[in-house]
């Protein structure tokens, strides 16, 4: 078999398959590489405060590297725009999460909405015990501070409550409230009126502020991206086992002809 092997067509087609193989090494290491990789920014990014109007524009989705940004933004607090989210867990217990629409000063709409529509994004300004745990909505400009997470996918939960939804989903607060918003929404810090803070962490009613800390930084294995690197592995063998394949059919019918031309010879008279 080693003399079919090292035929000319054959070494060629072995030098072929080791290529192609190596590239499929590549991209095996490629995947397994990127199934450790993170796509969310450090704790040194997340934690040093941007402007809200620097980091995400109405309309556009969050990426993983921006989710968990402290931010800051101006404007107001709309009091007809405010939801409670029941089912909330602090420090034990369970409650609902007090959510106000924030207008943001200089937030462009998306293309295709109004031109002077106000923009809002959706802020939980802390957490209550009970419906009627909730403050009035202060009044006048505001200089919000806060970390801004990733909108929740909407649920369909029945018969909740007048003012109460079962996710805090911008989708769902958009036709709710009939506003052009943010695909996400910020958990306030703090709230700043004529340099007084009148968020939960200031306030002596029952509004607590809500625990959310930056995104989680553990390695997260990606095993779709295994199952890739196994598979491109597995393909850069069958080349090699291929080319194999080929040489030993080749090497078979070169002893089928040399069989049928020796039992034609011994037939012979």
């Amino acid at each position: 078999m080693l003399k079919t092997a090292v035929k000319p067509k054959w070494i060629a087609a072995l030098v072929f398959a080791l290529a192609v193989s190596a590239v499929l090494v590549l991209l095996s290491q490629w995947q397994f590489s990127r199934s450790l990789e993170k796509d969310v920014a450090p704790p040194s990014v997340t934690e040093k405060v941007q402007p809200l109007l620097d980091t995400l524009q109405p309309g556009h989705l969050m990426t993983g590297d921006i989710e968990g940004q402290m931010v800051t933004a101006t404007g107001h607090f709309d009091p007809t725009k405010q939801v409670l989210v029941p089912s909330r867990l602090q420090d034990g217990n369970e409650g609902y999460w007090a959510v106000t629409g924030f207008v943001v000063d200089g937030a462009v709409p998306p293309i295709g909405s109004a031109a002077t529509q106000e923009v809002v994004i959706p802020v939980a300004r802390g957490w209550v015990a009970s419906p009627g745990d909730v403050p009035a909505v202060p009044v006048g400009a505001v200089e919000l501070e806060g970390r801004l997470l990733n909108s929740e996918g909407p649920v369909l939960k029945k018969d909740l409550p007048e003012g109460q939804v079962a996710a805090l989903s911008s989708a769902e607060l958009t036709n709710r409230w009939n506003v052009s918003m943010y695909a996400s929404f910020i958990v306030s810090f703090s709230e700043i009126i004529d340099g007084q803070d009148v968020g939960a962490d200031a306030t002596s009613n029952a509004l607590v502020p809500i625990t959310v800390t930056a995104t989680d930084q553990n390695n997260k294995i990606n095993w779709l991206n295994i199952f890739y690197s196994i598979e491109w592995a597995v393909f850069a063998g069958f080349a090699v086992f291929l080319w194999w394949r080929l040489v030993a059919d080749d090497y078979r019918r070169d002893q089928d002809a040399l069989y049928d031309l020796e039992h034609d010879d011994d037939e012979t008279p």
